[in-house]
């Protein structure tokens, strides 16, 4: 579009834009926004903020190079250099460009680490996979000794949550963390899974895989996969996947989620046969009721104004710890139902990639069914919230 110049109009929300030939027009956020390509909340919010990666104070003028939004729901539309003229001091001389309101900079934060071994390598893909099918957009938390996947959707307002765990020992051979400072030496990233995994994808047959936070205009996570040459020069495939920084006044919101006290505890059916069956349930209801009781019983039904079918699973295990603390009259074999979104079960069940061990189903009365894989270097809890 060229060099221009911008003037806020205070009080109308409008925005005023000078070519180079000095030809003026005069428009809201919205038409702004659309001549620069560009997100209109970017232009009403960021622009009137006055909030930039960085600017240099000259006279009276500011150039300023300015970036789009750099949330994941909002790609980044490229860098777009502009002279604004400076309508107040307070403006101060430089700025740290949020684009997204709780979005903060890199700052002093620091991660780089590197994978080598192929099968650590392969393990770590299909966790991402798993990740990138379960959720859209997720948060990953970063520490010294573990790394975590977390959605935490209000399971109030019917939205899943997901806690995945991973000892990074388990998949990095280097690791290296400085977090926001000593005290709170951890960083919260935002981030979509489907390209972490599309970029891991990528590297099949690498020799090594390094991982590292940048700031390329925007806060990125890099991932650079040195792939095998038949010459003497390496080939590396740089993927650089954008990221926001959350601030540590937000991390409250991902913490672990507190377990209820379960009503049943019981083991799973091969997950490729159940996956099977509710796939042909869902063509029709879009609600299924998932009950289970302390004798190894497990059912999955379906009922409309039609047609009601009931998938019996019988002498499945139950964990023995949720034996111990049942009170001597309750009935081992009474039933303890939730009914829930047929989809949301079914995607938590098409996602696993994950060679697990075994599949932990919890049932809270009309409430909650909780999921956990269980595997020696995984742990992944899913929740689905019952339905009213």
């Amino acid at each position: 579009m060229g060099p221009f110049q911008l003037k806020l109009s205070k009080g109308k929300g409008k925005l005023l834009l000078f070519r180079k030939r000095k030809e003026q027009f005069t428009g809201n956020a919205n038409y702004f926004s659309s001549s620069l390509k560009t997100p209109a909340t970017f232009v009403r919010d960021r622009l009137a903020q006055a909030q930039w990666n960085h600017f240099e104070v000259k006279g009276q003028e500011a150039c300023v190079t300015a970036y789009c939004c750099n949330h994941p729901r909002h790609p980044a539309h490229g860098a777009r250099r502009a002279r604004f003229r400076r309508q107040k001091p307070s403006w101060g001389e430089k700025g740290a460009h949020r684009c997204c309101e709780h979005f903060v900079s890199v700052g002093a934060m620091r991660f780089r680490a590197k994978i080598v071994d192929l099968g650590c390598l392969n393990h770590f893909t299909r966790v991402s996979s798993t990740i990138s099918k379960l959720a859209k957009t997720c948060t990953l938390r970063l520490s010294p000794h573990k790394l975590y996947f977390i959605l935490s959707d209000k399971v109030a307002n019917g939205g899943v949550s997901m806690w995945c765990e991973l000892a990074q020992g388990n998949f990095f051979d280097e690791f290296q963390m400085e977090g926001v400072s000593a005290d709170y030496n951890e960083i919260y990233l935002e981030l979509m899974p489907e390209n972490l995994s599309r970029a891991l994808k990528t590297a099949q047959n690498a020799k090594t895989v390094k991982i590292k936070l940048t700031n390329k205009h925007c806060p990125c996570l890099t991932v650079a996969v040195e792939l095998p040459s038949l010459s003497s020069s390496s080939r590396i495939v740089t993927h650089d996947i954008p990221v926001g920084v959350i601030p540590r006044k937000l991390w409250t919101d991902f913490r672990e989620p507190v377990l209820p006290e379960f009503d049943v505890s019981i083991y799973l059916p091969v997950l490729k046969t159940m996956k099977s069956i509710v796939e042909r349930m869902k063509n029709i209801s879009n609600h299924i009721v998932v009950e289970a009781n302390l004798k190894g019983d497990m059912n999955l039904k379906i009922q409309t104004d039609l047609v009601c079918i009931t998938t019996h699973f019988k002498h499945l295990a139950n964990p023995s710890w949720a034996l111990e603390d049942i009170s001597q009259d309750r009935d081992l074999e009474a039933m303890v139902e939730a009914r829930i979104d047929i989809k949301k079960l079914l995607q938590f069940l098409a996602g696993q990639q994950v060679n697990t061990t075994k599949v932990l189903c919890n049932i809270v009365q009309n409430r909650i069914v909780h999921f956990i894989l269980l595997h020696d270097e995984v742990s992944l809890q899913y929740f689905i919230p019952a339905l009213s």
